[in-house]
């Protein structure tokens, strides 16, 4: 089974069980305002369900729980584009506000990116962050992804148009990383 151990828990695939502290840590505006309007707010019990239903089979999982305490209180997980965008995967997650400033994410990162560039044929690895995320963008420059573009008043949340920020990572940079 695939498992990483971090500082204060690990990052494990997700399982029956996870859904009482999915709704618990998941269900949070404060999460909800930095995240794509997919991710559900009020978080139920019936939308964790689903969630753990869809992830916890895989033999190369996309998303990782975060687990403090022996409860899952984050995700981090990636997606692989496709067309002439195959060989990008865009990277993402999200951690209770508990948790918040606490370096869990900041060593989550450079882990599930190593992980996608042993594991995947991918070249460039993306995150998208909404502007006043600025603790998400230090992760991920600390991960050692360059801040690219800002795509101005590009997405739309809370009936606000934001920022949208671009951060990569090439396969390259990573392995000079590594070394």
């Amino acid at each position: 089974m695939i498992c990483f151990p971090l500082s204060i828990g690990q990052l494990r695939p997700w399982r029956e069980g996870d859904e009482e502290s999915l709704v618990r840590h998941a269900s949070n505006r404060h999460i909800w305002n930095n995240v794509r309007d997919f991710f559900p707010y009020p978080y139920t019990p019936r939308d964790a369900h689903s969630w753990v239903r869809s992830n916890k089979s895989y033999q190369q999982p996309n998303n990782l729980a975060v687990e403090i305490n022996g409860q899952a209180v984050g995700n981090i997980g990636f997606t692989v584009k496709d067309d002439i965008y195959r060989y990008n995967a865009e990277i993402g997650y999200w951690i209770s506000e508990d948790y918040w400033g606490r370096g869990v994410m900041t060593q989550a990162v450079p882990i599930m990116t190593n992980y996608i560039f042993q594991n995947f044929q991918v070249n460039r690895i993306f995150a998208c962050v909404l502007e006043g995320n600025i603790g998400s963008m230090r992760v991920l420059e600390t991960a050692g992804y360059t801040h690219e573009a800002i795509h101005r008043k590009a997405a739309v949340k809370n009936n606000q148009y934001l920022d949208e920020h671009i951060f990569s990572i090439l396969r390259i940079e990573h392995q000079a990383l590594s070394r």
